[in-house]
Protein backbone atom coordinates (compact mmCIF):
# COMPACT_ATOMS: atom_id res chain seq x y z
CA UNK A 1 0.00 0.00 0.00
CA UNK A 2 1.61 3.56 -1.68
CA UNK A 3 1.97 5.92 1.29
CA UNK A 4 0.18 9.31 1.85
CA UNK A 5 3.33 11.28 0.46
CA UNK A 6 3.54 8.65 -2.85
CA UNK A 7 -0.21 8.39 -3.66
CA UNK A 8 0.24 13.03 -3.39
CA UNK A 9 3.29 12.94 -5.63
CA UNK A 10 0.40 10.99 -8.15
CA UNK A 11 -1.79 13.91 -8.40
CA UNK A 12 0.38 16.58 -7.55
CA UNK A 13 4.20 17.82 -7.70
CA UNK A 14 5.73 18.20 -4.36
CA UNK A 15 8.09 21.15 -3.38
CA UNK A 16 10.35 21.24 -0.09
CA UNK A 17 9.70 24.12 1.71
CA UNK A 18 13.19 23.74 3.59
CA UNK A 19 16.79 24.83 2.85
CA UNK A 20 18.12 21.81 4.80
CA UNK A 21 19.81 19.85 2.48
CA UNK A 22 20.20 16.00 4.02
CA UNK A 23 16.16 16.84 4.52
CA UNK A 24 16.07 17.22 0.32
CA UNK A 25 17.64 13.64 0.11
CA UNK A 26 15.57 11.92 1.96
CA UNK A 27 12.32 13.25 0.60
CA UNK A 28 13.63 13.53 -2.55
CA UNK A 29 11.36 16.92 -4.14
CA UNK A 30 10.35 17.58 -7.74
CA UNK A 31 11.57 21.52 -6.50
CA UNK A 32 12.62 23.62 -3.80
CA UNK A 33 11.36 26.42 -2.24
CA UNK A 34 13.37 29.18 -0.06
CA UNK A 35 12.82 32.21 1.58
CA UNK A 36 15.10 34.79 4.43
CA UNK A 37 13.51 32.34 7.45
CA UNK A 38 14.91 29.44 6.67
CA UNK A 39 18.14 30.38 4.96
CA UNK A 40 18.35 32.25 8.15
CA UNK A 41 17.51 29.17 10.25
CA UNK A 42 20.30 27.25 8.00
CA UNK A 43 23.22 29.29 8.02
CA UNK A 44 24.13 28.58 11.30
CA UNK A 45 24.65 25.10 10.84
CA UNK A 46 28.07 24.40 10.41
CA UNK A 47 28.04 22.31 7.75
CA UNK A 48 27.09 25.68 5.60
CA UNK A 49 29.74 27.34 6.45
CA UNK A 50 31.78 27.20 3.32
CA UNK A 51 28.74 28.28 1.44
CA UNK A 52 29.00 31.49 3.89
CA UNK A 53 32.85 31.74 3.52
CA UNK A 54 32.55 31.75 -0.47
CA UNK A 55 30.08 34.35 0.11
CA UNK A 56 32.03 36.54 1.71
CA UNK A 57 35.28 35.98 -0.07
CA UNK A 58 33.13 37.15 -3.45
CA UNK A 59 31.81 39.98 -1.64
CA UNK A 60 34.88 41.21 -0.70
CA UNK A 61 35.98 41.50 -4.37
CA UNK A 62 33.05 43.14 -5.18
CA UNK A 63 33.13 46.66 -3.65
CA UNK A 64 35.57 48.26 -0.83
CA UNK A 65 32.48 49.86 0.58
CA UNK A 66 31.02 47.75 3.40
CA UNK A 67 27.67 48.06 2.75
CA UNK A 68 27.64 47.31 -0.68
CA UNK A 69 30.05 44.05 -0.01
CA UNK A 70 26.92 43.25 2.39
CA UNK A 71 24.41 43.37 -0.27
CA UNK A 72 26.32 41.02 -2.86
CA UNK A 73 27.46 38.82 0.17
CA UNK A 74 23.52 38.47 1.28
CA UNK A 75 22.77 37.85 -2.68
CA UNK A 76 25.67 35.57 -3.27
CA UNK A 77 25.05 33.31 0.32
CA UNK A 78 21.30 32.97 -1.21
CA UNK A 79 22.46 31.76 -4.80
CA UNK A 80 24.91 29.54 -2.72
CA UNK A 81 22.61 27.76 -1.30
CA UNK A 82 20.05 27.63 -4.54
CA UNK A 83 23.15 25.65 -6.10
CA UNK A 84 23.28 23.28 -3.41
CA UNK A 85 19.46 22.71 -3.68
CA UNK A 86 19.80 21.95 -7.30
CA UNK A 87 22.46 19.65 -7.34
CA UNK A 88 19.75 17.40 -5.29
CA UNK A 89 16.53 18.50 -6.81
CA UNK A 90 15.55 17.90 -10.47
CA UNK A 91 13.15 20.76 -11.21
CA UNK A 92 13.62 24.22 -9.74
CA UNK A 93 14.31 26.32 -6.54
CA UNK A 94 13.26 29.54 -5.87
CA UNK A 95 14.95 32.39 -4.71
CA UNK A 96 12.98 35.53 -3.35
CA UNK A 97 13.97 38.90 -3.48
CA UNK A 98 14.42 41.35 -0.42
CA UNK A 99 10.99 41.53 0.93
CA UNK A 100 12.36 45.65 1.41
CA UNK A 101 11.83 45.84 -2.16
CA UNK A 102 8.18 44.27 -2.22
CA UNK A 103 6.63 48.53 -3.21
CA UNK A 104 9.60 49.02 -5.29
CA UNK A 105 8.90 47.87 -9.30
CA UNK A 106 12.47 48.74 -10.59
CA UNK A 107 14.25 47.21 -7.60
CA UNK A 108 12.82 44.47 -7.42
CA UNK A 109 13.47 44.08 -11.61
CA UNK A 110 17.11 44.97 -10.78
CA UNK A 111 17.46 42.45 -7.88
CA UNK A 112 15.95 39.47 -9.64
CA UNK A 113 18.40 40.49 -12.99
CA UNK A 114 21.32 39.92 -10.43
CA UNK A 115 20.28 36.81 -8.71
CA UNK A 116 19.80 35.15 -12.11
CA UNK A 117 22.87 36.65 -13.60
CA UNK A 118 24.92 35.48 -10.48
CA UNK A 119 22.93 31.70 -11.02
CA UNK A 120 24.37 32.12 -14.91
CA UNK A 121 27.45 32.73 -13.73
CA UNK A 122 27.75 29.37 -12.27
CA UNK A 123 26.18 27.50 -14.98
CA UNK A 124 22.71 27.21 -14.10
CA UNK A 125 19.76 28.68 -16.60
CA UNK A 126 16.82 30.14 -16.10
CA UNK A 127 15.28 26.71 -16.68
CA UNK A 128 15.77 25.88 -13.29
CA UNK A 129 14.93 29.08 -11.34
CA UNK A 130 11.56 30.76 -9.92
CA UNK A 131 12.27 34.56 -8.89
CA UNK A 132 10.20 34.77 -5.88
CA UNK A 133 8.41 38.22 -5.17
CA UNK A 134 6.20 39.50 -2.81
CA UNK A 135 2.46 39.86 -4.45
CA UNK A 136 1.81 43.34 -3.45
CA UNK A 137 0.51 45.18 -6.98
CA UNK A 138 4.44 46.64 -7.38
CA UNK A 139 5.68 42.83 -7.02
CA UNK A 140 3.44 41.48 -9.66
CA UNK A 141 3.80 44.65 -12.06
CA UNK A 142 7.85 43.04 -11.45
CA UNK A 143 6.86 39.91 -12.24
CA UNK A 144 5.35 40.96 -15.53
CA UNK A 145 8.51 42.82 -16.55
CA UNK A 146 10.22 39.73 -15.91
CA UNK A 147 8.27 37.12 -17.14
CA UNK A 148 8.60 38.76 -20.36
CA UNK A 149 12.19 38.38 -20.13
CA UNK A 150 12.03 34.57 -19.64
CA UNK A 151 12.33 34.79 -15.89
CA UNK A 152 9.66 32.59 -14.39
CA UNK A 153 8.24 34.07 -11.43
CA UNK A 154 6.88 33.03 -8.00
CA UNK A 155 4.36 35.09 -6.15
CA UNK A 156 4.44 34.51 -2.36
CA UNK A 157 2.58 35.78 0.43
CA UNK A 158 -0.23 35.40 -1.27
CA UNK A 159 -3.36 36.03 0.59
CA UNK A 160 -6.13 37.77 -1.12
CA UNK A 161 -8.12 36.24 -4.64
CA UNK A 162 -7.39 40.24 -5.31
CA UNK A 163 -3.54 39.16 -5.53
CA UNK A 164 -4.33 35.64 -7.34
CA UNK A 165 -6.27 37.02 -10.09
CA UNK A 166 -3.40 40.46 -10.66
CA UNK A 167 -0.72 37.30 -11.12
CA UNK A 168 -2.83 35.37 -13.37
CA UNK A 169 -3.48 38.67 -15.48
CA UNK A 170 0.21 39.54 -15.34
CA UNK A 171 1.32 36.10 -16.80
CA UNK A 172 3.23 35.09 -13.70
CA UNK A 173 4.68 31.01 -13.41
CA UNK A 174 3.64 30.37 -10.24
CA UNK A 175 1.42 31.57 -7.22
CA UNK A 176 2.24 30.43 -3.59
CA UNK A 177 -1.00 30.98 -1.90
CA UNK A 178 -0.33 30.62 2.01
CA UNK A 179 -3.02 28.42 3.57
CA UNK A 180 -1.43 27.71 6.48
CA UNK A 181 -1.34 31.39 7.73
CA UNK A 182 -4.70 32.19 6.38
CA UNK A 183 -6.01 29.18 8.66
CA UNK A 184 -4.43 31.48 11.77
CA UNK A 185 -6.34 34.74 10.86
CA UNK A 186 -9.52 33.00 10.86
CA UNK A 187 -8.68 30.70 13.96
CA UNK A 188 -7.69 34.04 16.09
CA UNK A 189 -10.76 36.41 14.13
CA UNK A 190 -13.62 33.59 14.47
CA UNK A 191 -12.22 32.46 18.04
CA UNK A 192 -12.10 28.26 16.55
CA UNK A 193 -9.31 25.40 17.52
CA UNK A 194 -9.89 24.23 14.37
CA UNK A 195 -11.92 23.40 11.03
CA UNK A 196 -13.15 20.40 9.34
CA UNK A 197 -10.10 20.10 6.24
CA UNK A 198 -12.70 21.03 3.27
CA UNK A 199 -13.47 24.31 5.56
CA UNK A 200 -10.90 25.12 6.48
CA UNK A 201 -10.47 28.96 5.07
CA UNK A 202 -6.98 28.08 4.05
CA UNK A 203 -7.72 25.16 1.53
CA UNK A 204 -11.47 27.03 0.79
CA UNK A 205 -9.25 29.96 -0.84
CA UNK A 206 -6.91 27.80 -2.90
CA UNK A 207 -10.43 25.41 -4.02
CA UNK A 208 -11.52 29.05 -5.33
CA UNK A 209 -8.46 29.89 -7.18
CA UNK A 210 -7.13 26.79 -8.51
CA UNK A 211 -11.18 26.44 -9.98
CA UNK A 212 -11.12 29.85 -10.88
CA UNK A 213 -7.65 29.58 -13.09
CA UNK A 214 -8.78 26.13 -14.47
CA UNK A 215 -11.94 27.52 -15.42
CA UNK A 216 -10.70 30.51 -17.71
CA UNK A 217 -7.71 28.62 -18.89
CA UNK A 218 -5.18 30.53 -17.06
CA UNK A 219 -1.60 28.81 -17.03
CA UNK A 220 -0.21 30.07 -13.81
CA UNK A 221 0.62 27.44 -11.87
CA UNK A 222 -0.79 27.31 -7.90
CA UNK A 223 1.59 26.23 -5.36
CA UNK A 224 -0.52 25.74 -1.93
CA UNK A 225 2.02 26.45 0.74
CA UNK A 226 2.05 27.14 4.61
CA UNK A 227 0.73 24.26 6.04
CA UNK A 228 -0.82 23.51 9.62
CA UNK A 229 -1.63 20.46 9.30
CA UNK A 230 -1.63 17.19 7.02
CA UNK A 231 -5.30 17.26 6.10
CA UNK A 232 -5.38 20.73 4.67
CA UNK A 233 -2.63 19.13 2.28
CA UNK A 234 -4.56 15.82 1.50
CA UNK A 235 -7.50 17.99 1.21
CA UNK A 236 -5.70 19.53 -1.84
CA UNK A 237 -4.23 16.46 -3.22
CA UNK A 238 -4.53 17.52 -7.07
CA UNK A 239 -2.96 20.73 -6.55
CA UNK A 240 -0.62 21.85 -9.16
CA UNK A 241 2.35 21.75 -7.10
CA UNK A 242 2.00 22.00 -3.21
CA UNK A 243 5.02 22.68 -0.57
CA UNK A 244 5.35 20.79 2.36
CA UNK A 245 8.29 21.37 5.48
CA UNK A 246 10.04 18.29 6.67
CA UNK A 247 7.74 17.32 9.71
CA UNK A 248 4.65 16.92 7.52
CA UNK A 249 6.58 15.43 4.85
CA UNK A 250 7.81 13.09 7.69
CA UNK A 251 3.97 12.65 8.72
CA UNK A 252 2.69 12.19 4.48
CA UNK A 253 5.44 9.55 4.50
CA UNK A 254 4.74 7.34 7.44
CA UNK A 255 0.81 7.26 6.86
CA UNK A 256 -0.79 4.88 4.05
CA UNK A 257 -3.57 4.83 1.59
CA UNK A 258 -4.87 6.15 -1.24
CA UNK A 259 -5.74 9.87 -1.16
CA UNK A 260 -8.35 10.59 -3.20
CA UNK A 261 -7.89 13.63 -6.05
CA UNK A 262 -9.63 17.07 -4.16
CA UNK A 263 -8.84 18.94 -7.31
CA UNK A 264 -9.99 18.58 -10.45
CA UNK A 265 -8.88 20.92 -13.57
CA UNK A 266 -11.48 19.32 -16.07
CA UNK A 267 -14.20 19.50 -13.51
CA UNK A 268 -13.18 22.73 -12.55
CA UNK A 269 -13.23 23.60 -16.44
CA UNK A 270 -16.24 22.02 -17.20
CA UNK A 271 -18.25 23.95 -14.37
CA UNK A 272 -17.31 27.79 -14.82
CA UNK A 273 -18.20 28.89 -10.85
CA UNK A 274 -17.18 32.19 -11.14
CA UNK A 275 -17.35 34.64 -14.35
CA UNK A 276 -14.18 35.99 -15.96
CA UNK A 277 -13.04 39.14 -14.11
CA UNK A 278 -12.10 42.16 -16.82
CA UNK A 279 -8.34 43.41 -16.67
CA UNK A 280 -7.49 44.88 -12.71
CA UNK A 281 -6.11 48.25 -12.65
CA UNK A 282 -3.99 49.23 -10.00
CA UNK A 283 -7.20 51.11 -8.44
CA UNK A 284 -9.63 48.04 -8.61
CA UNK A 285 -6.32 45.51 -7.41
CA UNK A 286 -6.16 47.95 -4.25
CA UNK A 287 -9.78 48.44 -3.53
CA UNK A 288 -10.59 44.33 -4.03
CA UNK A 289 -7.78 43.33 -1.96
CA UNK A 290 -8.71 46.34 1.30
CA UNK A 291 -11.63 44.67 1.19
CA UNK A 292 -10.07 41.13 2.60
CA UNK A 293 -8.92 42.33 5.62
CA UNK A 294 -6.91 38.85 6.34
CA UNK A 295 -5.44 39.27 3.04
CA UNK A 296 -4.15 42.86 4.27
CA UNK A 297 -2.94 41.85 7.87
CA UNK A 298 -1.63 38.25 6.30
CA UNK A 299 0.71 40.49 3.46
CA UNK A 300 1.65 43.67 5.73
CA UNK A 301 2.62 41.04 8.49
CA UNK A 302 4.28 38.21 5.95
CA UNK A 303 6.56 41.22 4.11
CA UNK A 304 7.70 42.59 7.82
CA UNK A 305 8.71 39.11 8.77
CA UNK A 306 10.84 38.07 6.08
CA UNK A 307 12.47 41.80 6.00
CA UNK A 308 13.40 41.51 9.81
CA UNK A 309 15.00 38.00 8.65
CA UNK A 310 17.02 39.35 5.58
CA UNK A 311 18.17 42.19 8.35
CA UNK A 312 19.07 38.97 10.84
CA UNK A 313 21.06 37.66 8.35
CA UNK A 314 22.57 40.64 6.93
CA UNK A 315 24.03 41.73 10.65
CA UNK A 316 25.20 37.85 10.66
CA UNK A 317 27.19 38.58 7.17
CA UNK A 318 28.63 42.31 8.26
CA UNK A 319 30.22 40.48 10.95
CA UNK A 320 32.13 38.12 9.08
CA UNK A 321 32.88 40.94 6.20
CA UNK A 322 34.52 42.77 9.31
CA UNK A 323 36.75 40.14 10.85
CA UNK A 324 37.46 38.79 7.40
Amino acid sequence: MPSHLESLKKHSIIVADTADFALLEEFKPQDATTNPSLVMASSGNEMYAKLIADAVEFAKKKSDSLDEQVDWAVDKLTVNFGLEILTIVPGRVSTEVDAKLSFDVDSSVAKARRLVKLYEEAGIGKDRLYIKLSSTWQGIQAARILEGEGISCNLTLLFSFAQAVACAQAGVTLISPFVGRIFDWYKKAENKESYPPAEDPGVVSVTRIFNYFKAHDYKTIVMGASFRNVGEITELCGCDKITIAPKLLAELAKAEGDLPLKLDAAKAKAEKAEPKLPELSEADFLFMHNEDPMGVDKLAEGIRNFNKDTRKLEKTIREKLQKA
